[in-house]
């Protein structure tokens, strides 16, 4: 039994401290692109991918609020006799 768990723990760390890729910290350069000054708000400074997002996020909310709003007025109407 103590040798089956002395496996088990050398098979978790193997697989844990063994990884396929290289990640590089990459904080600072985004520090730096994230806190210069070059007049975009910071929701948008991340480039194309940020925007489309931005434009997406606010049509889908548009769209939304236009059909709530329409589906509001039509529950307000009075339902016609058949």
């Amino acid at each position: 039994v103590y040798l089956f768990f002395q496996a088990l723990r050398q098979i978790s760390q193997r697989t844990i401290s063994t990884g396929s890729r290289q990640y590089v910290n990459r904080v600072s350069e985004n520090q730096k692109l994230f806190q210069e000054d070059n007049g975009l708000p910071v929701h948008l400074k991340g480039g194309a991918k940020d925007a489309l997002l931005y434009r997406t996020t606010v049509g889908l909310s548009v769209f939304g609020t236009v059909y709530a709003l329409y589906y509001l007025l039509i529950s307000s109407m009075p339902k016609k006799p058949n």
